[in-house]
């Protein structure tokens, strides 16, 4: 399996990278070494790492590469378990996402299904 050792040696989008180091990663977390190269080329991708080792980083970071935020329609969708992950999450991409300026949208259950449905016409 590829690894990397900084963030610079995957040739991010400039925009991306800027994100990555004003929300504070210097340098990319064991998992993010291996994980994020993989996921940019497409590559069918599965990481387990304990808590709090960077693993959203590492597939938020993958998949903003993928994506072009010129176009605006959805381009991904993530899926997670809990609504409070999922809010963590839409931070996540957010922050880093910030200077590509990427649409974010977290849609939980529990709340108002009006709203959601006017909240996704709105936004790709």
């Amino acid at each position: 399996m590829e690894s990397v050792d900084t963030f610079e040696e995957l040739n991010l989008n400039p925009d991306l990278l800027r994100g990555i180091f004003g929300y504070g990663y210097e340098q990319p977390s064991q998992i993010q070494q291996k994980a994020i190269l993989p996921i940019i080329k497409g590559k069918d991708t599965i990481a387990q790492a304990q808590s709090g080792t960077g693993k959203t980083g590492a597939f938020t970071i993958g998949i903003l590469e993928r994506i072009d935020p010129k176009i605006r329609q959805t381009q991904a969708l993530i899926l997670s378990p809990t609504r409070e992950l999922s809010k963590q999450i839409q931070r996540v991409v957010q922050a880093l996402g910030e200077h590509q300026k990427v649409i974010v949208h977290c849609s939980t259950g529990g709340t108002n299904i009006g709203a959601e449905k006017r909240a996704l016409k709105q936004l790709p």
